[in-house]
């Protein structure tokens, strides 16, 4: 809309202008004055729509890893520590939007995003946090150290699947972006969150067999595309083992 009153602003005084020419030089000048004129406005809505890339994206491409966009456009990214709604309720990604992993978590997510389409063509993978530096962990961390939910977060010594591009969290979403019901929200902290005691759970009245239909359809599309489950968390995927993703993948700085 901003484009178009900029481009009426600018055409509409010099076509009065041109049809008040009184030979046929007049016209030509006053063409070449209207083109001009749309030309340099095009050039600067385009350079105003042409955002720099992020620093951390730029370091984590440096760094070998890929935009999981660049790949596959269908899946949706929410990054959720690059807004508050998260556990720490802090902005813990500055300046990253994007959802990075390594090659070969990549490659395998897009093959989940495949089987899940193949299932149903109006779901998509969502991620909330894939590749994740060491300094965001130390901050993550320091919420958690002193409190009871520290086991849910790696410990920055000791390092963790995210902080080598190789895990992702995610969900399932409908054809408008919502997330379908998990039973828990990213990031809970307690046992609704587990994968291993579902139907004990569903017994207990802290899960719904819909819950974990639809835990069971994430875990299938992931588990057969290569990635590995962890035990207290239904959000979380390794793309490898810890031991291979040390040997083979970068710490994130």
């Amino acid at each position: 809309m901003i484009v178009r009153i900029q481009l009426l602003m600018i055409m509409i005084p010099l076509l009065v202008f041109l049809l008040s020419c009184q030979n046929k030089a007049d016209i030509v000048r006053s063409e070449v004055l209207v083109a001009d004129s749309v030309q340099s406005v095009a050039i600067t809505v385009e350079e105003e729509q042409t955002l720099p890339e992020s620093s951390m994206a730029l370091y984590l491409e440096e760094q070998g890893l890929i935009n999981i966009h660049s790949l596959d456009s269908t899946i949706r990214i929410d990054l959720k520590y690059a807004t508050t709604d998260n556990f720490t309720k802090e902005i813990l990604y500055d300046d990253l939007t994007d959802a990075f992993l390594h090659p070969v978590a990549a490659q395998k997510l897009m093959k989940a995003q495949q089987l899940l389409k193949g299932y149903n063509s109006d779901l998509s993978l969502l991620i909330y946090d894939a590749a994740r530096p060491m300094s965001v962990q130390t901050k993550m961390y320091k919420v958690v150290e002193n409190t009871p939910y520290r086991a849910y977060v790696a410990d920055p010594t000791k390092t963790g699947m995210h902080n080598y591009g190789m895990a992702v969290d995610l969900t399932i979403c409908n054809s408008d972006g919502v997330a379908l019901d998990m039973g828990t929200p990213f990031d809970f902290f307690g046992k609704a969150a587990g994968i291993n005691q579902e139907e004990q759970l569903l017994k207990e009245g802290l899960l719904t067999r819909e819950q974990i239909d639809n835990r069971k359809l994430l875990r299938k599309v992931m588990t057969e595309a290569g990635f590995i489950t962890i035990r207290g968390e239904w959000w979380h995927f390794n793309a490898v083992s810890r031991g291979e993703a040390k040997n083979t993948a970068k710490l994130l700085d």
